[in-house]
Parts: structure tokens; sequence; C-alpha cells
């Protein structure tokens, strides 16, 4: 079973949802993705999610809580896609999964024997949803944990603007070294190869050059490159772009191509 939360590490909310687990399954395994999201921040949990499950092996459960409407009319769901199960509340955290690889069935928990006797209405993390996420690592089957529905939530999640002459995205996320990781892929900026020297600017600073690994820019120096997720990154060899640029998610990223000048010397008279 993965956690992600935004939890945190101070309080008691991450261990009891592994207490509990634990005693509905005390054979799993649980590895802490990150109990550090911003809280109440959907979207980082969607991203983080998205970045790291295919690294899982096959049949993992993922327990995703990142819940501002804990204790709402909003519906908890299970769910099982590309050989992974997930289980969160539903209000958009299982977005980017579900945009990579389409869910085979998603059902709403409403089975009350796959959750605890008494569930708290600020702590459904621990009531509701690890059980649920322990059921499914002990064998039982997505389908047993409520009624199947065709329809979820999702996340607006801006996605870059390709023009003729250059790429218009955005920041998504800060990770904790400060490196500005933003929306526009590889696939994307491969696809306008060839089209001329490449320039690349953050909000308005200009970025010295795309390179392949932080080592290669001078100690220092900002630049771009792109990441373990395959996403343009804004960063400094051994500092922090988002602190010494003073940006953050939302910022403007833009790539362009600027054509060399053609030489009048080779034109036809």
């Amino acid at each position: 079973i993965a956690f992600i939360t935004d939890f945190g590490t101070r309080d008691h909310y991450a261990g009891a949802m592994k207490g509990v687990a634990l005693g509905i399954c005390p054979e799993a395994v649980l590895v802490d993705v990150t109990h550090d999201l911003p809280p109440h921040d959907v979207l980082a949990g969607a991203l983080e999610l998205a970045a790291c499950y295919r690294s899982f092996p096959p049949d993992t459960v993922f327990l995703a809580v990142v819940d501002p409407g804990v204790g709402s009319a909003r519906r908890g769901i299970a769910a099982e896609a590309g050989g992974y199960r997930f289980v969160a509340p539903d209000n958009g955290v299982l977005t980017l999964v579900f945009r990579e690889t389409p869910p085979r069935l998603v059902v709403e928990l409403t089975e009350r024997r796959y959750e605890r006797p008494t569930v708290s209405r600020t702590f459904e993390g621990r009531d509701r949803f690890a059980p649920a996420a322990a059921w499914l690592a002990g064998g039982t089957e997505v389908a047993a944990l409520g009624r199947p529905v065709t329809t979820w939530e999702t996340l607006r999640v801006p996605e870059p603007v390709v023009s003729e002459d250059h790429v218009t995205g955005a920041v998504l996320r800060v990770d904790r070294f400060g490196n500005l990781v933003s929306n526009i892929d590889r696939q994307t900026v491969d696809r306008c190869a060839g089209r001329g020297r490449v320039e690349i600017t953050a909000g308005t600073y200009p970025v010295t050059g795309l390179v392949a690994t932080y080592a290669e820019a001078a100690p220092g120096s900002v630049c771009a490159l792109f990441g373990s997720t395959d996403r343009l990154e804004i960063a400094i060899n051994s500092g922090n772009a988002a602190e010494r640029l003073g940006l953050g998610r939302g910022a403007t990223i833009t790539v362009s191509w600027h054509s060399p000048p053609v030489d009048s010397r080779l034109s036809a008279p």
C-alpha cells in the first residue's frame, strides 16, 4: 500500500492510517510516497501520484488522501487502472492517472463492511479509505467495495499551447530543490525540433540554455532541462530557482524557435 497525503509527519494521522491498515492486512508492505503535500492541494497530490505510480509493482494499492472536502457529500472511490488499484476521495486527485491509463472499473465506497464500525466525519482517511485499501491489499476485489460509477470528478490541469514558433506552458509544481516543473513535455518540444535556435523564458527571465543534466550548467546559473518525469524544468545548479526568480505555480514558461537570418549574399540577383 503506497500512501500519498497532506498529513505531514508531526501528528498521528499518517501513523493511525497505517495502524488500521495493518490491523486488517498484517502482511501488507506500507510505503510512504509522501505526506508533505501542501495542505488541501489536490493538484499537488494528483501530480505526485502520476509521477510515481508506474515505478511500483503491479497490484500495488495507492491510498491518496488529500481531502479538503472531508465530511462533506463528496464520495469516496476505489478504482482499477493499468494493473494498479487506487483509493481516494472523489475530488480529482486521480485525474492524471486516469488521463494516462483509463480505469477499467471505478466504484463508490458504499459497502460498510469494508470500513471501520464508526466513521469520523473529520478523519475518513483512517476510518474509510485506509480500511478499503487494506482489504484490497488482502485480496478483496475492487468490485466488492461498492456500486460502479461511470463519472468522477476531474481537475482542470493546464496544457501547453503550441503555435508556429513557440510553446507556452506553465509551472505546475515546485519541488523541494526549488526546481520549477512545467507542463511542457519532451514530446511537445521534440515535435518542434529543427525550427531554429531555441530560447527559453521563465516569466520574464531568459534562461541560458537547455542542458541534459543539472551538472552541465555552471554552478549558480539558471538552466532548463527535462527532468525524471520528462517535463521541462527550470533549475539552478546547486541553487533554488523558485527563490532566485521569484516564481511559483502558474508562472509562464515559453520555448521559442528563431530561424537563423538569411545571408543576402546567397540570394539570387
